[in-house]
């Protein structure tokens, strides 16, 4: 066996216990006397990876769910939290946020989005670069109770400089910085970001997605990219980033609608008519992800590609500084809210925010889920029932019977409020 694949090997085993925090060794079993720290009470469950929904009561000891029964006395817990009427599903997995404060000019302490969005796992899309990738792992990450990861801008300093572009000059874009911060932070990183509207790259054309993909190979891990798009330059660059993204790559902002520099729409639909290309590339494997953000999500773009058979996999809400002061409020639930009106079920999206992403990360089976062994986070809603007014990015409006109002959050066993647990400990 070569060093670069024992190297890869380790990279990899390690990475997946730290990031996840499963290389410890296994729990003793419960004895008849032993108390649960948390007993989350008559829970609306409802958890896509194993096909469940019902009211159940759910027992978590030492930060992960150790049973789940019809129904448990409480008297066999420490703390009890009831979620009656509650609807309780794995902790949300937020693909495409922006959580790098301080060090990036649009980032959101991820833990002050809790309250807004019940995420209990965030990925940070491209904050830091190559040059400030150590101080979000050293500075941010072990401050955070969400769990974070993170994909490392393919330009040296990230979204620092935001709003003006980034590869406006295309030598911020080191392939082989980027790709050395990837291996260094297998854990952390999942692969590298890159953006390629125009308004971000100017007549750079593909090179940009090239340097990314680049970076991810040279790497020496399973590393992949997630290119944002919106308002790229021309028409026929849009199918050329579609017919270079590898199977795994994630295709960001799929659903937008924002004009090139030229006022023409680019993406993925053009003229109501979706490209051959996005199609192939669903297909073959790319992860189409919504991202909404502040001027990423278009209705009308949404509703022509998933006729066309172009769905989402991947529902995201890229909030940030600005984009979470926008009127189409891309939190996160209120983001799944809105395919709940486009029609899908809300099995669906749950799924799209949970075990998908958690698949799309490669943290499956242990995150995205409710089974026994896993982290116990849980994320809680009020289901509301009645009519609901939806706007995009683009100021088209669309009407719901139903959405998703955030009422509690549960990261690795500890909720965010009471019951306290004492003494505290977040992990």
């Amino acid at each position: 066996m070569s060093a670069a694949t024992n190297r890869r090997g380790f990279l990899l085993a390690g990475g997946a216990l730290a990031a996840t925090g499963l290389g410890t060794p296994a729990q003793a079993a419960m004895g008849p006397n032993d108390k649960f720290d948390l007993l989350v009470r008559n829970a609306n469950v409802l958890d896509p990876s194993q096909k469940l929904s019902g009211k159940r009561d759910i027992g978590i000891r030492y930060g992960v769910i150790e049973a789940m029964e019809s129904g448990i006395a409480p008297e066999r817990a420490n703390r009890v939290l009831d979620a009656a009427g509650k609807l309780v599903t794995p902790g949300l997995i937020d693909l495409h946020a922006h959580t790098y404060p301080y060090g990036s000019s649009i980032g959101i302490p991820a833990d002050e989005l809790v309250a807004h969005q019940c995420t209990t796992t965030v990925v940070s899309a491209g904050d830091a670069g190559a040059n400030n990738i150590a101080a979000f792992r050293r500075f941010i990450v072990p401050g955070t109770r969400t769990r974070q990861y993170a994909f490392v801008h393919i330009a040296v300093g990230g979204l620092v400089g935001f709003p003006v572009p980034e590869l406006f000059n295309i030598d911020y874009a080191r392939p082989a910085m980027a790709a050395r911060a990837v291996a260094e932070n297998a854990d952390l990183v999942l692969g590298v970001k890159v953006r390629m509207s125009e308004n971000v790259i100017a007549r750079h054309g593909i090179e940009p997605l090239k340097r990314a993909i680049s970076a991810c190979e040279q790497s020496g891990v399973p590393a992949k990219v997630m290119c944002h798009i919106g308002g790229v330059a021309t028409g026929d660059l849009m199918s050329q980033i579609l017919d270079t993204l590898r199977a795994g790559d994630i295709l960001t902002h799929c659903f937008s609608g924002a004009l090139n520099d030229a006022n023409q729409g680019t993406n993925i639909v053009q003229n109501g008519k979706l490209l051959p290309a996005a199609l192939a590339a669903k297909q073959r494997g790319v992860v189409f992800d919504i991202g909404h953000g502040g001027g990423s999500f278009d209705f009308t773009i949404a509703e022509a590609a998933i006729a066309q058979g172009c769905p989402p996999d991947t529902i995201s809400s890229d909030i940030h500084v600005f984009s979470g002061n926008t009127p189409g409020m891309p939190y996160l639930p209120w983001v799944m809210s809105k395919f709940i009106a486009l029609g899908f079920t809300l099995e669906q999206v749950v799924g799209m925010a949970t075990m998908v992403p958690a698949r799309v990360i490669g943290r499956v089976p242990k995150l995205g889920t409710l089974q026994i062994g896993a982290p116990a986070d849980l994320s809680l809603f009020d289901v509301v029932d009645g009519p609901v007014s939806f706007v995009d990015t683009r100021n088209n409006k669309r009407d719901g019977k139903t959405y998703l109002r955030p009422a509690g959050t549960v990261m690795a066993g500890v909720a965010y409020g009471r019951p306290y647990q004492a003494p505290f400990s977040n992990r």
